[in-house]
């Protein structure tokens, strides 16, 4: 009797796994820079309710999507500014066409989703925005079909368009990744995690096959079987943790080294990461070789000078530029009691060469790809064969 009314409340409960508060806060942030610009152009001191310039309910379910998945099929550009536009033109024909309004409503709704669906496009919203014209036959007579242009359609593309430049400056990604993209590499080959052997027809297939084509993407759906054949392989790592792997006995720097002395030490050890540290060993930072690169290539374009000639003066020991300037302070780090398995998607991207191991706010040691991959090959030549 316990087991039957432990799976109930499961059900009923809520199916979204816990959201960090951050993100929580800037999906709700986003919506609401996105409706303040769309009010500014749907609702400015000359609104023109003849001609349509308002906001709409259905735009806060849009905000919703865009805001808060972007990345799901359904908050799409395409879902979003043509299952909109469509919905509306289905619904201003119904109200020409039926005057009862119970049956006006359920017309237009259930017209609306099945156009939606046709032309690959269904945006839950829609179904508002049909709704939202079949409650208001004597409004869709006066406006007729230029609803369906404005409000509808230029509202839902400000909204899109925001929510494309808002994602670019919070660190997310809208409208969503496209299965054949350039790489961060400027390659058309996946990442190293997702190359899987699967073609996109194939990932398309999976996802009719189980009726999800609606809530994910190809190249989600790619990332997340990546991430599941990752962390099975994790499993395969046995004991093993960042402390009985890292380098303990570290070359580190202070924040105001000067890059020549960062530049000196990255060729006489011939590291690709060094750490930056203050006072008692504290964590700081890390300094990779691409930032120097990265410096360098700022530098050049900023002065017109070519790339070869900004990094020897970057790395001349009179350069202003300082350790502090060029160093990560946002990347992963580990603990030494961290299991190996946790370190294998930090570096599986290719952007991160080590990771710091720490123990509070000090230091003790660093895993490096190389570290990594020797600890995997020995304890692969221990076990035994099958």
């Amino acid at each position: 009797m316990i087991q039957p009314v432990r799976w109930a409340l499961r059900a009923i409960g809520p199916a979204i796994p816990p959201v960090n508060p951050v993100e929580a806060a800037r999906a709700g942030l986003g919506a609401l820079v996105g409706l303040a610009v769309a009010g500014l152009f749907l609702l400015s001191p000359a609104t023109d309710f003849q001609l349509g310039l308002y906001l709409i309910a259905p735009f806060g379910a849009t905000s919703v999507l865009v805001f808060a998945v972007p990345s799901s099929p359904l908050a799409q550009p395409w879902s979003a500014v043509v299952g909109n536009t469509a919905s509306a033109l289905v619904a201003v024909a119904v109200c020409a066409l039926v005057a009862d309004p119970a049956l006006r409503v359920a017309l237009a709704v259930g017209l609306a989703i099945t156009v939606m669906i046709l032309l690959r496009a269904l945006h839950p919203p829609g179904g508002a925005v049909a709704m939202t014209a079949a409650l208001s036959p004597e409004a869709m007579e006066r406006l007729g079909f230029w609803f369906a242009l404005s409000p509808v359609a230029a509202g839902t593309l400000l909204l899109v368009v925001v929510a494309a430049v808002y994602a670019s400056l919070t660190g997310r990604r809208y409208p969503f990744r496209q299965f054949d993209e350039v790489n961060p590499h400027g390659t058309h080959d996946h990442n190293p995690v997702e190359r899987l052997g699967l073609s996109e027809a194939e990932l398309t297939d999976i996802l009719t096959q189980y009726r999800q084509s609606l809530n994910l993407g190809v190249e989600d759906l790619a990332r997340l079987i990546a991430a599941a054949e990752m962390q099975a392989a994790s499993h395969q790592t046995g004991p093993l943790t960042a402390g009985d792997i890292m380098s303990r006995d570290l070359v580190t720097v202070g924040p105001e080294a000067r890059l020549g002395q960062v530049a000196d030490e990255f060729r006489r050890h011939g590291f690709t990461s060094l750490p930056v540290v203050g006072a008692d060993k504290t964590f700081l930072g890390v300094i990779f070789q691409i930032h120097l690169i990265r410096r360098a290539r700022r530098d050049a374009f900023g002065l017109q000078s070519g790339f070869r000639s900004a990094l020897a003066r970057l790395v001349r020991r009179d350069t202003p530029v300082e350790a502090q300037d060029i160093m990560a302070v946002n990347g992963p780090h580990a603990t030494p009691e961290m299991p190996v398995a946790a370190l294998l998607p930090m570096m599986a991207e290719g952007s991160i060469d080590a990771v710091p191991v720490l123990d509070g706010r000090r230091i003790v040691g660093i895993v490096t790809r190389t570290d990594l991959i020797a600890a995997l090959a020995r304890q692969s030549l221990r076990q035994p064969a099958s």
